[in-house]
């Protein structure tokens, strides 16, 4: 299951339309809405550092929070849009929606490589290029795992782990359809130049 959700702190905006929402910069704030879940919409406002902190941290739009908001039950939400000044840059206002526990949506899940010591490739001397450390998987908002486990038992070097050779949970999909690659076992460098020399002594014994 999902480690801890990380919280977005908001407070209740008394006041809807352009005069409230400037009234809230004007402070210091950016004015926002949250939607869904089958209740009214609640206008709110989040620090202006905050938010420009959480948006540099990446992947605001893809990061499941825990929305608590003072008189107001803590809720799950994700981002599903930030409007931005045109000339700064900077955000002016955000649309968080509601999740139910059976809401599916698109998160990025790290991988876990484990039984290292069961790889022969590593043992020769290989070395573990990870390509993707986390993947944009489509999960159960009730239900988000930790991390996918991808086993290096038996691999060898050149082998290339693809997304399909690591199990998901039930329910979970990647966002993409295709076969992508999470990971391959390298050569050690020492063992590429070995490896090449070897190659070209034989080309030049055929040679000759």
């Amino acid at each position: 299951m999902a480690g801890e959700i990380p919280d977005l702190m908001a407070e209740a905006r008394a006041g809807t339309g352009k005069g409230a929402a400037r009234q809230a910069r004007r402070e210091g704030k950016v004015p926002g809405i949250v939607y869904g879940g089958g209740v009214d919409p609640l206008p709110i406002q989040i620090p202006f550092n905050q938010l420009v902190k959480r948006l540099k941290d990446g992947r605001f739009l893809s990061t499941l929070f825990n929305l608590k908001v003072e008189g107001q039950e803590d809720v799950r939400v994700i981002c599903r849009g930030v409007q931005r000044d045109v000339v700064k840059d900077l955000p002016t206002h955000v649309d968080l929606m509601r999740l139910r526990r059976t809401s599916k949506v698109n998160l990025f899940i790290p991988v876990e490589f484990v039984n290292h010591e069961e790889a022969p490739g590593l043992k020769r001397g290989g070395v573990l290029t990870v390509v993707r450390p986390e993947v944009e998987l489509i999960v159960v908002a009730g239900e988000i795992p930790d991390h996918i486990t991808a086993d290096l038992s038996g691999r060898n070097i050149g082998d290339v782990i693809h997304i399909s050779d690591i199990p998901l949970p039930d329910g979970v999909k990647p966002t993409i359809d295709r076969d992508f690659v999470i990971a391959n076992i390298t050569a050690p460098s020492g063992l590429v130049s070995a490896d090449n020399a070897e190659a070209a002594d034989a080309a030049a014994e055929a040679e000759g």
